[in-house]
């Protein structure tokens, strides 16, 4: 039986060569390489499933790092952002405190300021010089747009300013356009000032400017203080009442001016 069979297995794969190429065997051929394929599909679906799913988490989890890390560098460049507007609107008001400093007549020192005063009822400012930099009592202190106040204290290297809205301030002023003279008081609110005992004939208008008389030589000469906003007129009496808003922005900015050439003197 051995060598017949050897004899048949050999006949039949002569067989097969012969008949490989015949058009009869195409269709079971086809038939052989697509079910191998499919049977090879089905075996290895699995580790191609294990494969996608563990591709599909890798995916996923590197996306969600990308959007973390997208969202704080947003984050961050929206912080900049911010930051930079901040920069750029101080820095306008710098430039204009320089400018204003560049028509006044008399040297002057720009000062920063590091703090304000927590009480409502007081308006003070802390600025960053004192007496090493040639600070002194009563100094004027000056903003891009107007008079800002005066210093009443001051430290080696820090100093505190009073300004002009505060209750127990007054300044010098006269009008603009007539020349008209009077004392600005501070009332304790940051905007608005008061000048009384005006007499009703008197030629102020409302929309005049008020601004240092110079008297006193305390505060320079012609420096704008206030605009005038509102004549009261006093029943029965002779007198009107000034109220003024200042002209400088007393709650605005980080920088102000220090008139140096003045002969120091006490408080107003």
């Amino acid at each position: 039986m051995g060598w017949r069979a050897t004899l048949a297995i050999g006949c039949s794969l002569l067989l097969l060569f012969y008949l490989r190429d015949h058009p009869a065997l195409e269709t079971p051929r086809q038939f052989t390489i697509d079910s191998a394929a499919l049977v090879y599909r089905i075996a290895a679906a699995p580790v191609s499933a294990f494969h996608s799913l563990g591709e599909f988490f890798k995916s996923y989890s590197t996306l969600r790092a990308d959007n973390d890390r997208l969202s704080q560098e947003n984050l961050v460049l929206k912080g900049q952002t911010q930051t930079l507007a901040a920069i750029l609107a101080e820095n306008g008001r710098y430039r204009a405190l320089l400018r204003s400093a560049e028509t006044l007549e008399r040297e002057v020192m720009v000062a920063e300021i590091i703090a304000v005063t927590a009480a409502p009822s007081r308006h003070e400012l802390i600025i960053d010089k004192g007496s090493a930099d040639a600070v002194y009592m009563g100094q004027p202190l000056l903003g891009a747009d107007g008079l800002m106040g005066q210093v009443i204290q001051v430290g080696q290297y820090s100093s505190h300013a009073l300004l002009i809205t505060d209750a127990t301030h007054a300044v010098p002023v006269q009008v603009l356009r007539s020349g008209v003279r009077g004392l600005a008081e501070g009332t304790g609110t940051l905007n608005r000032l008061v000048v009384r005992h005006i007499a009703a004939t008197t030629d102020i208008r409302e929309g005049d400017t008020l601004v240092t008389s110079g008297l006193g030589g305390l505060f320079p000469s012609g420096y704008p203080v206030a605009m005038v906003k509102t004549i009261v007129k006093q029943p029965g009496s002779s007198f009107s009442q000034v109220i003024a808003v200042p002209i400088a922005h007393l709650d605005r900015g980080r920088h102000v001016m220090l008139a140096l050439d003045l002969t120091p003197s006490g408080s107003q």
